[in-house]
């Protein structure tokens, strides 16, 4: 079953439970003890472990949001939560919003608006052949690990940087599987999840990913690795979701100015408000 306006509604139903629990495990480590650990201090609070529920929950709606729609329409709409990260944390912290805050909040919005009403995206193939998956799979090994081990050599800043992008890249590959993986359930339901490579491929590409964002993390300051993991994910998503799954964009002439002075402004808002975020 096709629904965009479910994709939709699913994809910022995900996103705003992404901004909920980000704020609520930020709100509550920074709140620690001075001299005491802060994930320690966090993991004694019943409300952090809900706030850490909602990567499950977010990332159920996700997949439900792609099994509706295609891949092209829900990653932009999943960048929101970056916006809605900002009115959430004013409301705990007691502040108004910045006019800095509400302008780069409304140009994503706009953006992300015109990404989906000028592009216009359709779905591609429910199921490609593993033949198309290889070359996708094999050059975004060998690059990503060359990536990771030449960040390795580098100072602190240029490390988080790398693995920042790194990080990103790996989970514009999470996304794209999980698109496959919402077909194959679609179709075959969770004895097709059982019997088809791509669960597993997702299980593995998530958990690659959750170590190498760890490693940007400590690598160095969270605005080096952040914005970089933030425009990563969206622009490998994007180029997978055209090579691997035929999905498309139906944009034409003089259509391809606006959209892409829409995704430049996506990607600019999504790094300045990352870094507000933090």
């Amino acid at each position: 079953m096709h629904s965009y306006l479910l994709a939709v509604l699913f994809a910022l139903a995900s996103a705003l439970t992404i901004a909920w629990g980000t704020v609520v495990r930020h709100r509550i480590v920074e709140n620690a003890p001075a001299g005491s650990s802060p994930i320690l201090v966090a993991m004694r609070r019943p409300l952090w472990w809900a706030g850490m529920s909602t990567a499950i929950i977010a990332y159920v709606l996700q997949v439900v949001a792609l099994g509706f729609g295609p891949l092209l329409i829900v990653q932009p709409v999943l960048v929101m939560s970056l916006m809605f990260t900002l009115p959430l944390s004013a409301v705990y912290e007691g502040r108004r919003i910045s006019r800095r805050e509400t302008f780069w909040s409304a140009a994503l919005t706009v953006a992300v608006t015109a990404i989906v009403l000028v592009g216009r995206p359709v779905g591609g193939e429910d199921h490609p052949p593993l033949e198309r998956w290889i070359p996708a799979l094999t050059v975004g090994v060998i690059v990503l690990v060359a990536m990771d081990r030449f960040a390795r050599r580098q100072i602190r800043r240029e490390r988080a940087l790398i693995q920042g992008l790194v990080t990103g890249a790996v989970f514009g590959y999470v996304a794209v599987l999980s698109k496959a993986v919402a077909d194959v359930f679609v179709e075959s339901g969770f004895i097709g999840l059982l019997t088809n490579w791509e669960v597993y491929g997702l299980t593995l590409a998530a958990t690659l990913g959750t170590w190498v964002q760890q490693n940007a993390f400590n690598a160095g300051a969270l605005r080096n690795s952040l914005p970089a993991m933030k425009i990563a994910e969206p622009i490998v998503a994007f180029t997978l979701g055209y090579l691997v799954l035929f999905e498309r964009f139906q944009v034409d002439g003089w259509e391809w100015l606006l959209f892409g002075a829409a995704f430049a402004t996506m990607i600019a808002s999504t790094v300045v408000l990352s870094r507000i975020n933090i």
